[in-house]
């Protein structure tokens, strides 16, 4: 694969999802810039439907037959829209590695642990002996802090606690060292102790590695102490971005600041906790302009009228067109 040194380890533009069914088309990705360079942290935050899975899944080649995939995705410069199934499948486990959201059911229930981190080897290197992989297999998950690995290799996955084949499943994703890794959710379902251990797992092969993350969570907490960079995403689109202290501390849009402001706050609160109003629109019923209007309490006749832009100012970038008005905000 022809690559280019200067360019981001991943970089999507104007991507657009849309699936096609017989209640008609629904866009679920509607048109987002992403880069990411090699050995940083991007997390991609956003309520469930808000496509953070969709786009990482459109990314990998994964979706349906009946998802329609516009725009640009390029890995270290290489166009993967369009790329030939076989082409994709080189790079899908070797080049690119991704931690599935839920590892029980992306793990086979008949074949051991060990066996199934040995076939994502042999599959990507056919010189590899069987005995070589199992070696290999016991390394990884030795890596990932699994004790006893050489007898963890040779159980099921259905004999391993949640973290521990959430480990096995960052096992296998690193097997053959790729250079971007895509985290789907790698927390979820698990108590703050084993969340805290995977987190750290990530961040130990981001340093030795050099591993490009991805990380998408629905958790602000998460990403507040594993990410460099902060996307959130809204009903299909990006609607603030920048470095993790300044969406954290310097948020402008509504929907980040009522994310923000529904965490729990260490130490106790001087209140309850202050939840969005409303739900998500449907993908094939959005409202004019803004999507997130129905449920901003400061929104104004524009929003109704057009989809506001990605503005930049002070780092942070923001697509609100209530920008300059935030000081005057409770």
């Amino acid at each position: 694969m022809n690559v280019h040194e200067d360019a981001p380890l991943l970089e999507i533009r104007d991507l657009r999802v849309t699936f096609n069914g017989p209640a008609g088309p629904a866009e679920a990705i509607c048109g987002i810039d992403l880069a990411l360079d090699a050995g940083k942290v991007l997390g991609i935050v956003g309520e469930s439907g808000s496509g953070k899975s969709v786009t990482m899944m459109a990314v990998m080649q994964l979706l349906p037959p009946s998802a329609e995939i516009t725009g640009s995705v390029k890995f270290k410069g290489h166009e993967l829209i369009g790329l030939p199934p076989q082409e994709m499948r080189k790079l899908r486990g070797a080049r690119i590695g991704m931690i599935f959201q839920d590892p029980l059911s992306a793990f086979n229930p008949v074949l051991t642990i060990g066996e199934q981190i040995c076939e994502a080897l042999r599959l990507h290197d056919r010189t590899l002996s069987r005995g070589g992989a199992r070696d290999r297999a016991v390394e990884l998950l030795e890596m990932v802090s699994i004790p006893q690995p050489d007898r963890r290799a040779r159980q099921f996955p259905h004999e391993f606690s949640g973290g521990m084949r959430q480990r096995a499943m960052i096992a296998m994703a690193i097997a053959n060292s790729p250079d971007l890794l895509i985290a789907d959710e790698p927390t979820t379902a698990l108590d703050v102790t084993v969340q805290a251990q995977i987190l750290d797992v990530l961040q130990r092969l981001r340093e030795d590695l050099g591993i490009g993350l991805m990380f998408i969570t629905h958790d602000l907490g998460v990403v507040a102490g594993a990410a460099d960079e902060v996307a959130v995403m809204y009903s299909g689109r990006i609607v603030e971005r920048g470095a993790v202290d300044d969406v954290f501390y310097s948020s402008h849009h509504p929907y980040t600041r009522g994310l923000l402001a529904a965490l729990p706050k260490l130490g106790g609160s001087d209140g309850p906790l202050t939840p969005i109003e409303g739900t998500p629109p449907s993908l094939r019923n959005r409202p004019p302009g803004c999507a997130f209007r129905p449920r901003c309490h400061i929104a104004i006749p524009l929003c109704g009228a057009a989809q506001p832009a990605l503005a930049t100012i002070a780092n942070v970038s923001t697509a609100c067109h209530l920008f300059s008005h935030f000081e005057a905000m409770p």
